[in-house]
């Protein structure tokens, strides 16, 4: 082998060891903000206290606090942060566009459609004691979830119809998202409008989002499915990194294009209409986490899927906490914290794309 050989070698070497590392960070740092998240809220927990709670030996108002409210809430933010990424970075490869995420392609606000009409037209909201006045809750969880995720489903059938049927491009689909979003936006409010005052109020309360509403079976549920979908994603993550430099370069190489775009956008809406149908409301996770990291680690999906779903993690698990600490002891809408990272960013894309002359 001969010098120039080993000089190359040794600089590709060089480049996987990064990558790795740069993994590893973002790894560290999820543990880190998942473990100080554990110690603070409006009943604050120190060291010894979380450390003799998740031993089994520390008392019972601080297993109670960690076991019951706390790490639910941790546990799914990590679950649907790095779920939403994911499919976040998949659908920006396969529609060739990084403003590609389900926030803006119409899912998410599918999937509100559906809750909604579930909590007004089928009685799933109510109030908790009518009484006092006190509460509003969603009487019938599953029958919600169940209509998010068909509403979410729905919406990907369309877009996805468009692709075969119109043949429209990538960039269209984008625009049809939003003309999308906007349609069920508006048939929520439409809905909202004949409801009465406990129905609106439940349709809001489910549409903050709120990670404190899953169980430790929906948890599960949230994360088998995600790992699988991500194992999927990395099985083709060659295949992704082909589609990066165009339709036409990925199928002189053999792969079926339109089989794998279709398959993936189908797969990411499952997961993330999974998602919004158990927490509601979580926008612009799917696209400000791999924006920021494909800005570190560029677009090799063998890193890149990865990295996203630990920077999506990251984020929801530092929202979920400023959630809890801004105002305690009140918890703010998760979403509305994750609404005020991602529209700014979104509006910078925007931008950047214009003056590359991607936008018209």
């Amino acid at each position: 082998m001969n010098p120039k050989t080993n000089e190359i070698l040794g600089d590709y070497q060089i480049f996987l060891l990064r990558k790795w590392l740069a993994l590893l960070a973002l790894l560290v740092l999820l543990i880190l903000s998942a473990f100080i998240s554990t110690m603070v809220g409006s009943s604050g927990l120190s060291l010894n206290q979380v450390a003799g709670a998740l031993l089994g030996n520390g008392s019972a108002s601080a297993k109670s606090i960690l076991w019951n409210i706390r790490l639910p809430r941790i546990l799914t933010a990590i679950v649907v942060g790095a779920a939403l990424a994911i499919s976040g970075c998949i659908m920006q490869c396969v529609l060739r566009n990084s403003l590609a995420s389900a926030s803006t392609l119409g899912v998410t606000q599918g999937a509100s459609f559906g809750a909604a009409f579930a909590i007004v037209c089928l009685g799933g909201g109510a109030q908790a004691n009518v009484a006092t006045a006190d509460a509003v809750v969603i009487t019938n969880p599953y029958l919600v979830t169940g209509f998010a995720f068909l509403g979410g489903i729905f919406t990907t059938a369309i877009i996805l119809g468009l692709s075969r049927i119109a043949r429209v491009s990538p960039s269209t689909m984008v625009l049809a998202g939003v003309a999308l979003s906007s349609m069920f936006s508006a048939g929520t409010t439409i809905i909202q409008y004949f409801a009465n005052d406990v129905q609106v109020a439940a349709v809001v309360y489910w549409t903050f989002g709120d990670l404190g509403r899953t169980n430790w079976q929906e948890i599960g549920a949230m994360f088998i499915l995600s790992v699988l979908a991500c194992l999927y994603f990395l099985f083709h993550r060659w295949d992704y990194n082909a589609m990066d430099h165009g339709a036409q370069t990925a199928k002189s190489l053999g792969i079926h294009v339109d089989a794998l775009m279709l398959s993936s956008m189908a797969i990411c809406s499952l997961v993330v209409s999974i998602c919004v149908a158990f927490v509601g409301c979580i926008s612009f996770i799917g696209l400000i986490a791999p924006h920021i990291v494909r800005k570190f680690l560029g677009t090799d999906h063998r890193f890149l899927i990865p990295a996203s779903a630990l920077a999506g993690a990251i984020i929801l698990v530092l929202a979920e906490l400023v959630s809890r600490t801004v105002v305690s002891p009140a918890i703010l809408p998760v979403g509305a914290i994750t609404s005020f990272l991602g529209a700014p960013l979104f509006l910078v894309m925007i931008f950047q794309k214009r003056r590359r002359g991607l936008v018209d």
